[in-house]
């Protein structure tokens, strides 16, 4: 597959490639990173050249053989000609660095919108780009596996990390897998608006007359985190419900905005006094000094969920599946968390530290992937009329 980019795309390249004194860790057309290789040998290597049993000349029997398996291994890896193809949101481009320093391989970044990627993806269709689309789109990645685009039926090594929690988001195909999961919306309020008496405490308060004119969200059509919002809500409460709750909220002065900084400036500026905000952009609102709490409810805060996809059609198979595997790396998601754009999240894997700000007893709650993919279209096409009108 060339990898031919439509004018005006937003390409963030890798850094050069840095080079060993063995010249192994180069990465040039049809050369294979040797990181990737012991790490794809140290399974079978590592095993008995570890064993602590006495047996010394057992021991250098192993650790020859060892040796010589790496070297086999080498050869066999796969040997990159051009860089990974990645399609994710416009954050956490530091990925590239870090696949890069644990692998060798190179990866090119392309970051977007929700809504600008999936249209991307849609715009290539028959003659796809991509080698990997990352992003907190579940529904809409979910729903490429309908006509084959995806890759189904792999499991990674590193999905035995997943939490309870997570196993639960992985559908039934394993068309995607889920790396973390952010809350699409917590409700957030202007202490100098309202205070832990008079300020709403759930959903279900937001359809109060006392709060009428007073709310915002994002639009469901256009933020990634907002139809996992919505989603939340028609899933639980049925699509009559779903629409009955938003029929009132709208009838009530409810402000939708294309996205959440623009929620963050309506809350900023006082045009909105409490919002379903995702939790990145409220954190932030908090460390800025703005007059925001931030509330996390007992029923849990809707999650939007990142998921990785590997276009069935890629050139590129075994390095997208050692990205995948990549991702659900604790060690992965733990810088993500100190170091990406969007630290704040509940990791999918176990043994990840979360930022210290998240209320320890942050709960999240999702939509059926099935469920929410199949009612996609119809769900972001009513918000669309509401909020025309």
């Amino acid at each position: 597959m060339k990898k031919i980019l439509a004018l005006g795309l937003c390409i963030c390249m890798t850094a050069a490639v840095s080079a060993c004194g063995s010249g192994q860790g180069q990465t040039a057309a049809g050369t294979v990173p040797a990181q990737a290789a012991v790490e794809k040998t140290a399974e079978g290597s590592g095993g008995e050249t570890g064993t602590s049993d006495g047996n010394t000349e057992g021991a250098g029997a192993a650790g020859e053989t060892g040796a010589g398996d790496s070297r086999s291994a080498e050869m066999d890896a796969p040997v990159q000609t051009e860089p990974l193809l990645v399609y994710l949101n416009d954050f956490d481009g530091v990925i590239g660095d870090l696949f890069k320093e644990a692998t060798g391989y190179d990866v090119e970044v392309v970051a977007g919108n929700g809504a600008e990627t999936m249209s991307r993806i849609e715009a290539e269709k028959s003659n796809p780009q991509w080698d990997v689309v990352w992003i907190d789109s579940m529904y809409d990645v979910y729903n490429l596996s309908g006509d084959g685009s995806l890759l189904t039926g792999w499991e990674p090594e590193n999905a035995a990390n997943l939490t309870e929690f997570s196993k639960g988001l992985v559908p039934d195909n394993k068309c995607c897998w889920p790396t973390d999961i952010h809350a699409a919306g917590v409700l957030v309020y202007r202490t100098d608006k309202y205070d832990q008496s008079s300020a709403p405490r759930t959903f279900a308060d937001l359809t109060d007359e006392a709060y009428a004119g007073q709310v915002g969200m994002a639009d469901p059509g256009v933020a990634a985190p907002a139809y996992p919002l919505a989603a939340y809500f028609f899933d639980r409460l049925g699509m009559d419900g779903g629409k009955a709750y938003f029929n009132q909220l709208f009838s009530q002065g409810l402000k939708v905005y294309p996205k959440n900084p623009q929620v963050v400036q309506a809350l900023a500026s006082g045009e909105v006094s409490i919002a379903l905000l995702q939790e990145t952009n409220a954190y932030d609102m908090v460390a800025g000094g703005e007059p925001i709490q931030i509330l996390w409810p007992e029923e849990g805060a809707p999650g939007s969920t990142r998921v990785a996809a590997i276009n069935a059609g890629s050139d590129q198979m075994e390095i997208a599946k050692l990205f995948v595997n990549f991702l659900l790396d604790p060690a992965t998601q733990q810088k993500l968390v100190d170091t990406g754009d969007e630290g704040y999240f509940e990791p999918s894997v176990n043994g990840v530290n979360r930022k210290a700000e998240r209320d320890e007893n942050a709960k999240m709650a999702v939509a059926d992937i099935e469920w929410g993919a199949k009612n996609e279209a119809e769900i972001k096409a009513w918000f669309a009329d509401m909020s025309a009108q």
